[in-house]
């Protein structure tokens, strides 16, 4: 059965990176040298290899031909009848908030006829689909496009035009479901923030709530897995159900029925995607694992889990999820127990147990979560290891407040209490082990890099058992291991002397930093990544910042506070004077709040010396309201500073646009500048005439590499070189430093 599933993950990868029908031509190749050599082994992995390729091939033909096609290829308006298969899903798009929902496509009418099929889509709609539920039948009407392939193969995509008409409900099956997991946000809603958005992440990976700089805490600490529906969960779920089956005097074959129900009931609450489904599969080998003989059982339950998975859904193959999934469950199952037996030889079983399959399963994910993140965590063991004892009464007593809380709401919350506290260990185990000077290292995503990882992790694997074996060894590389995580290694030359002014690259965003001297810096916004900024922040030696200006209340601005936040002693905190939009200078209000500050409005024409910075705030001017029908509100309203390091003259724009900026042309008039920081990340909407007549020798564009928005404009790159300024951007060169020499400015950056 492992070589089945292998080769149906090898039939998998080669539909995915190769056409169809050359795929299969390949494999049946290879099944024909199998059959004339007679042997067994690699005749089974062809067969299965086949079998996906075939599947995956007839998905494609069945997507890719019919009367519906033309309608997508025609971009027809149609009327629908779809079916959501997954909950509404808010995301920004260039032109406002959308909503994204996948469902099932069973009717649909267009130019004059009428199909009946089945078929995956993607619905785009407005935020009236919100609140349409899982399970029920809608009616709409809409337009029928090509999809961008980016994601699974659907069949196109649905621009939808109104809010759902509802045919008919949810089953009584997904009403049940619906309701435990809005049971589950009752029984934790009187307790504090972080606890009651992630008790519904480890029950049924409802993360909807979550605090992004708390989920960046748990990606450095590799344990972002308790964040996402995991094999873990249906492991304690059903476990537990199994466990009061046997108190209630099940026995025998009643326990699998038992547990079959379980596996199902965990799917409806957790949602029937395809992740879910997956880790319901890995989570049942898992419980076969723990039974007798749990090793041989489970390594072979692990192939048909794998071989079945990829027949039911060949684009699994490709995917990060499944690829964790299947590498940690292997981790577990054949590198766990002969790295526990070589601890026991100096240590508690016990304990031997505990340290053996988080350092397993990291092993084994090392390379994918690092093709993923970018990052190697340094800590994931340790904080697996102190974290685990919470995860099964947080799972656990979580879903038992939810039950009791259909019931008796107080009752249920009383239930669900100590999971709250077991989560808040969790959260204190995540913050403190990110906290760390080295948690994880950076690591590049390349395929050179990510090869030498990989060779790494399976040179690990191989003298694994010889250093565990050994008291002397084991200790010393857990020494070396600790002193490593304690200590920040020093950036070779980064940062450069003499900075004055670094662009930290946090994607598309803005976050800025004038060197104050002193291991001071004034941070200029906060981008939409608290880790990102805190990371740059870490790699300049800034340890304090006695001014921090939040130019405008947008998330590629703002998001990133707590990061500026951790570890530093901020001052003082400036905002603009417009609280636009509200949502945004809420979310800043309460996290400068928890940290006990007060935001105050940037002082307008006030200049003032902030260590080796000369800051004056320009824009916005009191009562200097601007014609920006057609612009962001927002934007116009961001502070714009004009700053001096060092005698080098620097203007932050923060994101105006041409009206705010017709404004700053007719009130400076003259002003000339060394640094141009260009306004809302090179967008085209630009008063060209006005940032040309800046003088300024080096243009900076902080905007994040394939972005969809188009930034930064080409027209707008072409016009400033035309003045002979220098560009640098962040999305190409990283974090970008302006330098003070005798010559003049210099500029570097760190891609």
């Amino acid at each position: 059965m492992p070589l089945l599933g292998m080769g149906a993950w090898c039939g998998g990868l080669a539909a995915a990176f190769l056409s169809g029908w050359l795929a299969l031509a390949g494999v049946a190749v290879i099944l024909g040298v199998a059959l004339l050599r007679r042997r067994a082994a690699a005749i089974a992995c062809a067969l299965a290899a086949l079998a996906v390729v075939g599947v995956s091939l007839l998905h494609t033909v069945g997507l890719g031909v019919g009367p519906v096609v033309d309608l997508v290829d025609e971009q027809a308006v149609v009327t629908a009848r779809v079916s959501p298969t997954s909950d509404p899903r808010l995301v920004t798009g260039q032109f406002g908030d959308l909503v994204v929902v996948r469902a099932t496509l069973t009717r649909v009418t267009g130019r004059g006829a009428a199909y009946s099929l089945r078929a995956p889509v993607v619905l785009v709609a407005d935020e009236t689909w919100l609140s349409v539920a899982l399970g029920s039948t809608v009616s709409v009407e809409a337009r029928l496009a090509p999809d961008d392939g980016s994601g699974p193969p659907v069949l196109g995509v649905l621009m939808v035009h109104g809010p759902p008409r509802v045919v008919s409900g949810p089953d009584l099956w997904w009403r049940g479901a619906a309701a435990v997991r809005a049971s589950i946000r009752k029984a934790v809603a009187p307790r504090a923030e972080h606890p009651r958005e992630l008790v519904p992440a480890l029950v049924v990976g409802d993360d909807s709530g979550l605090d992004p700089s708390l989920a960046a805490d748990f990606q450095t600490t590799g344990l972002t897995h308790l964040l996402a529906v995991s094999g873990t969960n249906l492991t304690l779920l059903v476990g537990f159900v199994l466990i009061v089956s046997r108190w209630c005097g099940l026995r025998g074959r009643w326990r699998y029925l038992v547990a079959a129900m379980g596996i199902i009931g965990f799917v409806l609450l957790a949602r029937t995607e395809p992740s879910v489904v997956r880790a319901a599969a890995m989570g049942t080998v898992a419980l076969v694992g723990l039974g007798s003989n749990g090793r041989e059982r489970g390594t072979r339950c692990l192939g048909a889990a794998v071989f079945a998975l990829l027949l039911i859904d060949p684009a699994l193959a490709v995917t990060a999820g499944f690829a964790l999934s299947v590498l940690a469950t292997g981790g577990i199952l054949f590198l766990a127990p002969g790295w526990r037996d070589a601890l026991a030889h100096w240590m508690p079983g016990w304990l031997a147990a505990a340290i053996s399959v988080p350092l397993a399963a990291q092993i084994a994910c090392t390379p994918v979560v690092a093709a993923i993140s970018g990052q190697v965590s340094l800590v994931a063991v340790l904080t697996n290891l102190l974290a685990a004892p919470a995860v099964a009464p947080a799972t656990v007593l979580g879903l038992a407040g939810g039950l009791v809380g259909l019931l008796w709401e107080p009752l249920g919350q009383w239930v669900a209490a100590p999971a709250a506290w077991s989560v808040t260990w969790i959260i204190v185990v995540a913050q403190r082990g990110a906290a760390l000077p080295t948690a994880a290292l950076d690591w590049s995503t390349g395929p050179v890099a990510l090869s030498v990882l990989t060779a790494l992790c399976l040179a690990i694997v191989v003298v694994a058992p010889r250093l565990l074996r050994r008291p002397t060894l084991g200790v010393g590389c857990s020494v070396l291991l600790v002193v490593t995580v304690l200590s920040r290694p020093p950036t070779l030359g980064w940062p450069p002397d003499d900075w004055v002014l670094t662009m930290c690259d946090v994607g598309q965003g803005d976050a800025l930093v004038l060197n104050a001297g002193n291991d001071a810096g004034v941070v200029v916004d906060a981008g939409p990544d608290p880790s990102l900024i805190e990371g740059c922040l870490d790699d300049l030696g800034i340890t304090r910042v006695p001014l921090l200006v939040l130019t405008h209340f947008h998330a590629d601005h703002i998001d990133g506070l707590a990061g500026v936040l951790a570890r530093r002693r901020v001052a003082e905190i400036d905002v603009t004077s417009v609280a636009d939009p509200p949502e945004g200078a809420a979310d800043v209000r309460r996290t400068l709040g928890a940290a006990g500050l007060e935001p105050l409005v940037s002082p307008y024409g006030v200049t003032r010396r902030v260590g080796d910075v000369t800051l004056q705030s320009l824009w916005p001017a009191p009562g200097g309201a601007v014609d920006d029908a057609g612009e962001s509100a927002p934007n116009n309203a961001s502070v714009v500073l004009l700053a001096e390091v060092r005698g080098v003259r620097i203007l932050l724009t923060g994101d105006v646009e041409p009206s705010a900026q017709a404004a700053l042309a007719r009130t400076l008039v003259g002003l000339e500048v060394d640094v141009l920081k260009v306004p809302h990340h090179g967008s085209p909407h630009q008063g060209l005439g006005w940032l040309t007549s800046l003088g300024a020798d080096l243009a900076l564009v902080s905007v994040g590499a394939d972005n969809d928005y188009g930034h930064p404009s080409p027209d707008v790159l072409e016009a400033l070189s035309s003045t002979g300024a220098q560009i640098r951007r962040t999305d190409l060169d990283g974090d970008v430093a302006v330098i003070d020499t005798d010559e003049g400015i210099a500029v570097r950056g760190r891609g």
